[in-house]
């Protein structure tokens, strides 16, 4: 090692205790001269933690192992009776998935959420999971050899192709209606395959374009909202409309393609 190199180290080294030192004295809570706790936490902090976090902020081994960094057991052992997680349809799968840090990263400051969806590593940690079956007939076998079957069935084959999936091979063997089947839009009339259509960076799909506004097949993807299979509908939707003998199923006889709340002869409308 080249001298220069020797002195630009021992210069970095002095820099950095000279730094500890001064928080140690002008930031610590133990005395003068003497490094708190605290202080260097502080001088290791890669940047703020989340609000959800932020009472963490000088106790990094509620989060962190020494030598190891942030296990799953240091997260369970406070959302473990999250019932707010763990018994919402959507979220409830964090009970069996036993690893948090491929989705939840901090320090990324306080106006943002340490959540960032990866269905990829969801799924593969749904393959290690598996691998731990080794039984030719056991229930995990089974599940295996049908999430190989659907993978062939979603292969990528391009994007912007119409009426296939874009996701990868790890990413097509995720069952989204276990997690998005209370935000389905199509209200299962359109089934469980999402990945028919949807892929998992964004649901919208760029190449769709609504059917003609003279249509009158609505009801094949749109299904009413519960008070049009009310007296409601009846006695008021349908007369404010003006269409007073309109069925449930004719949605062309009231409403318009550029939104639902768009009524025909009145315009943007909110009766509620």
């Amino acid at each position: 090692m080249k001298l220069w190199h020797i002195a630009a180290a021992a210069a970095i080294i002095v820099t950095l205790f000279g730094a500890y030192y001064f928080f140690g004295n002008h930031g610590g809570s133990e005395g003068s001269g003497v490094l708190s706790k605290t202080a260097w936490q502080r001088m290791a902090l890669p940047g703020e933690l989340s609000k959800a976090h932020a009472f963490l902020e000088h106790n990094c081994a509620a989060c962190h192992t020494a030598s190891k960094g942030v296990e799953a057991s240091n997260c369970i052992a406070c959302h473990a009776n999250n019932e707010s997680l763990l018994q919402r349809q959507p979220t409830a799968f964090h009970a069996d998935v036993g690893s948090c840090v491929e989705c939840h990263a901090e320090h990324r400051g306080t106006d943002q959420r340490p959540t960032k969806m990866n269905h990829l590593a969801l799924a593969e940690i749904g393959f290690r999971q598996l691998k731990a079956d080794h039984a030719p007939n056991g229930e995990n076998e089974r599940v295996r050899k049908d999430l190989l079957a659907w993978i062939g069935q979603h292969q990528p084959t391009g994007h912007g192709s119409a009426g296939h999936s874009s996701l990868t091979p790890q990413e097509a063997v995720l069952n989204c209606a276990s997690c998005h089947s209370t935000k389905d839009r199509h209200f299962k009339l359109f089934g469980q395959d999402c990945a028919q259509c949807h892929t998992t960076t964004k649901w919208t799909i760029p190449e769709f374009r609504h059917p003609s506004s003279r249509s009158m097949d609505c009801a094949q993807c749109h299904q009413g909202p519960p008070s049009h299979y009310m007296m409601h509908f009846e006695m008021m939707s349908a007369k404010f409309a003006g269409k007073p003998h309109a069925k449930v199923n004719q949605c062309y006889e009231c409403h318009q393609t550029t939104a639902w709340n768009d009524i025909k002869g009145i315009g943007f409308f909110k009766h509620h």
